[in-house]
């Protein structure tokens, strides 16, 4: 059995280390690095068995070893150039020893810990970058690849292991020919499980009857149909396959249901390696969630009946919870981790469900996020920003941020499910006067507006006054001196003659009036100063709620109040507090 795999410079890992088990489940969102982490296991296993078919029974070579792999040869892992294995495509590293410039190899390494019969083994490997052909295996060195240069001795124990890789179910072909089973295997690898479904149950039911007859009965009990023998014709050299509902009626495997055709892939797959490592990748596509759950009881059963080990990946949060209960669950969610209590899987099922993966990266790559009501509360702490020269201008140019709607429980259920992938996260929230914020944390700050929404701390009149003769110039009255002065002065009436019908006198008289901070939204005030604005210029509203923050650019910074300092002080204070990703 498997017990642990150490990733280094594979695909999207720098360095990974996951736990297993008996059965274990890789959960996460898509493009979450699942699949790779099961290609690794898969790659490691084609490297073990190249280096023993070269060196079995003989000492570690000490000059120049390692054994060739082409690219052909990786059928679970098809790629067209063998550097797309490698982290960010680099295969070399630039170096530099005082005056002297040179290069050194980047290596992939993939170290396995198992137990085999009582006795615990670790066997590393590394790979070197040939061509886009091929690339070289060859032991560990001890220590890593800067360590000295004696290799991993690799145990007999390690050979033992078999490894097996199946993708999901690729639908089923109308004609399949009759392959051989390395043929299957390459098929199988390169996701075409199309091609070798009838394979596989003809190989079964013709070397394996106990096993065959007991698939049968697992596809009667849990799809309510008969499954036909598997016949090879050998004039046409193709395997048919067909299934009854009811007697007398016999339909083609092609008119079975996806479902249907999944389970039975995984079952003869399971019955056909025994006492294998079996890498299972998305065991429940095409299955409803009640399915989902009685088909992973019956994989685990199976495996243990053949003396199997599983690793399965899978985004479904049914998966996760069966598995969770008994099994080794391993989220890749942020750096794979495993989680064991209820509250991590809950956060790691609100990944799956909320959080994209763009999410993700973006914690990693800024490491730290803003929530706030909507873009337009962006665009005017931005506009503010700048007129106050606030270093916060920088934090808000490309930030992190997410729209809650002035909903804080929405934030927090978003930052603490990227919490569960990014432990050094940080984050602040900033809501408007009416929601409810709680306790601070030591992750995620909550601010509240004093006043009833960040339009509040715009100097409304005065900022609307200057929108108007501002509105003129390059606009609509082209190059005419004496017109644009007209113009100004009749849009400026009209908007003050518009504010004084809509805004009490005491507030145009007191820009301190607690109308402006607890008497009016001042979004809802603008959107009626500039419906009856425009209406009376007779042209279209061109001021949404989305241009408001053309109105704080207009501000003067003695115009606005301190409280915005102090919470553009606080977002530079969060983002001061972030722990990005290296580049």
């Amino acid at each position: 059995m498997l017990t642990n795999i150490t990733i280094r410079n594979f695909k999207r890992f720098e360095e990974v280390e996951i736990p297993l088990g008996t059965s274990v489940v890789f959960i996460g969102p898509n493009n979450s690095g699942k699949t790779t982490a099961l290609q690794a296991l898969a790659l490691w296993d084609l490297g073990l068995r190249r280096w023993m078919e070269r060196y079995q029974g003989k000492p570690n070579p000490e000059k120049r070893p390692g054994v060739t792999i082409n690219r052909r040869d990786m059928i679970a892992i098809p790629v067209p150039r063998a550097n797309l294995l490698w982290r960010n495509l680099h295969t070399r590293l630039s170096t530099t020893d005082g005056e002297k410039r040179g290069t050194q190899n980047v290596r992939i390494e993939i170290v396995v810990d198992g137990i085999t019969n009582g006795a615990t083994w670790q066997c590393g490997l590394e790979f070197d970058y040939a061509n886009e052909e091929s690339f070289y295996c060859r032991p560990l060195r001890i220590g890593g690849s800067n360590g000295s240069g004696e290799r991993m001795a690799v145990p007999g124990h390690a050979l033992q292991t078999h490894v097996a890789y199946l993708p999901p179910m690729s639908g089923l072909a109308a004609v399949e020919p009759k392959w051989e089973p390395g043929r299957v295997n390459v098929l199988i690898g390169e996701g075409q499980t199309a091609q070798v479904l009838r394979n596989l149950c003809h190989n079964l039911a013709e070397n394996q009857e106990q096993e065959w007859r007991r698939v049968q009965e697992h596809i009667r009990q849990l799809f309510g149909v008969t499954l036909d023998r598997p016949n090879h014709i050998v004039e046409r050299g193709e395997v048919t396959m067909s299934y009854s509902e009811r007697p007398g009626v016999s339909l083609a495997l092609s008119a079975s249901g996806r479902g249907l055709q999944q389970t039975l892939l995984l079952l003869a797959y399971l019955y056909t390696n025994p006492s294998a490592v079996l890498l299972l990748d998305e065991p429940d596509a095409h299955l409803e969630i009640l399915r989902q759950r009685q088909i992973y009881h019956l994989l685990s059963q199976t495996a243990s009946e053949m003396e199997s080990q599983i690793v399965a990946a899978s985004h479904s949060e049914v998966i996760m919870n069966e598995a969770g209960s008994q099994d080794v669950v391993v989220a890749f969610v942020g750096k794979p981790h495993r989680i064991d209590d209820r509250s991590s899987r809950s956060q790691v099922a609100k990944a799956l469900k909320q959080i994209g993966y763009q999410d993700y990266f973006q914690a990693e790559q800024t490491g730290w996020v803003l929530y706030l009501e909507g873009a337009t509360d962006l665009s005017i702490l931005r506009s503010i920003a700048q007129t106050l020269n606030h270093p916060a201008s920088k934090c808000l140019d490309r930030p992190f941020v997410h729209y809650v709607g002035n909903q804080p429980s929405s934030a927090r259920n978003h930052f603490f499910g990227l919490y569960q992938g990014k432990s050094d996260l940080v984050g602040i929230g900033i809501y408007d006067n009416d929601a409810t914020i709680s306790e601070a944390s030591p992750y995620l700050g909550e601010i509240q507006w004093q006043r009833r929404e960040v339009e509040n701390y715009l100097p409304i009149p005065a900022v609307l006054e200057r929108y108007a003769t501002h509105s003129v110039e390059g606009n609509e009255t082209g190059g005419d001196t004496l017109f644009a002065a007209a113009e100004k002065d009749k849009r400026l009436e009209i908007m003050r003659n518009v504010v004084s019908d809509l805004v009490p006198p005491v507030a145009l008289r007191h820009p301190d009036d607690d109308y402006w901070r607890h008497g009016v939204k001042a979004s809802e005030l603008l959107d009626r100063v500039f419906e009856e604005y425009f209406q009376e210029l007779e042209l279209p509203n061109v001021m949404r709620k989305t241009a408001y923050h053309r109105l704080a650019a207009l501000a003067k910074p003695e115009e606005l109040d301190k409280e915005l300092t102090y919470v553009l002080d606080q977002i530079v204070g969060v983002a001061e507090k972030a722990r990005p990703a290296e580049a």
